[in-house]
């Protein structure tokens, strides 16, 4: 059996936690990087969400292809861990830009793969089954190793695991709806995530100049998300970088250059100086609000993220 290529991983819909109801299962919203896992004659094959082979980036994960006999295709999620078990982005920034990884970076910093949904096994497709269905076959496969694992569920107890993860600093809590099947590349109201921190993604459009101790380097980055229309201009960011981001930031931006901004109706006081670019890069911010003209307010800097596609980021 030849499992599919070009599956997309099913969306969840930002919003409040649904309430505790046995027709909902919750799980940790696990912050790291997407993906889709092919195991197929004993070889692994990671998808990132916007379809990339990544399968480089994490060798420790290679093992898993041997500790399945069947052909499947799951969906999970990256994730380098603290000590004490808690999801960590920023420490696995350091491993999402790099294809080989040194056997150094892998030891400081091992990735995890949890998990949390089956969509193909053996020559079946079970993207039409209900995820209490998906959810026993995933079970039944017994995948535990030493850097891959099967995210808990919890039914009808989101008010408890919210608490939990609030307490633990973690992102937030998904809910899925049991009867719902999987829809590959769609955002669904049958998944909702409801983040305790407010975080969003944002397509890089320029850049400004940095200033005193920052001068000749990049200051700040120029932000936008889709709209009905387009891109649509979000605020700048200039806070959370340090002196190697900077250097990554700048490298990575210097190809993109172009004449004119990639959004309307910048502000004058943005728009003076501003370096723009084609709006090829996506960056998580962290910030308190969106204010009413459409602005971050108080973002903050948290990765840059190429396994999101520019043209999928939304306000959220």
């Amino acid at each position: 059996m030849i499992l599919p290529r070009g599956v997309r991983p099913m969306l969840a819909t930002a919003g409040a936690l649904p309430p505790d109801d046995p027709a909902w299962a919750y799980e940790v919203k696990w912050d790291g990087v997407r993906v889709l896992a092919s195991v197929q004659e004993g070889r692994l094959r990671l998808a990132s969400r916007v379809g990339n082979d990544v399968t480089g980036g994490y060798p420790e994960l290679a093992a898993l292809g041997a500790a399945v006999e069947r052909p499947v295709l799951l969906d999970g999620e990256v994730v380098a861990l603290t000590a004490t078990g808690v999801p960590d982005f920023g420490l696995l920034q350091s491993r999402m830009h790099v294809r080989s990884p040194s056997a150094a970076l892998r030891a400081s910093t091992p990735v995890t793969f949890v998990v949390f949904d089956l969509l193909h096994v053996g020559g079946t497709s079970l993207l039409d089954q209900t995820y209490d269905d998906r959810r026993g076959c995933l079970e039944a496969l017994a995948l535990a190793g030493p850097h891959w694992q099967v995210a808990p569920a919890f039914l009808g107890e989101g008010a408890a695991l919210a608490e939990v993860t609030r307490a633990q600093g973690m992102e937030g809590v998904v809910a899925k709806r049991r009867d719902s099947p999987y829809l590959p590349g769609r955002r669904s109201g049958c998944w909702v995530k409801a983040k305790h921190v407010h975080r969003t993604s944002a397509v890089v459009v320029g850049w400004k100049p940095g200033e005193g101790g920052r001068s000749g380097r990049l200051g700040s980055l120029l932000l936008g998300v889709s709209g009905p229309d387009g891109l649509v201009f979000a605020g700048h960011v200039g806070t959370g970088f340090s002196g190697a981001v900077l250097a990554l930031l700048g490298e990575r931006l210097a190809p993109l250059r172009r004449d004119d901004p990639a959004v309307p109706d910048v502000p004058r006081e943005h728009a003076r100086h501003a370096v723009w670019v084609e709006p090829r890069l996506v960056v998580d911010v962290e910030y308190t609000q969106w204010t009413r003209d459409g602005r971050l307010r108080h973002p903050s800097y948290k990765g840059l993220r190429d396994d999101l596609d520019p043209g999928e980021v939304v306000r959220e």
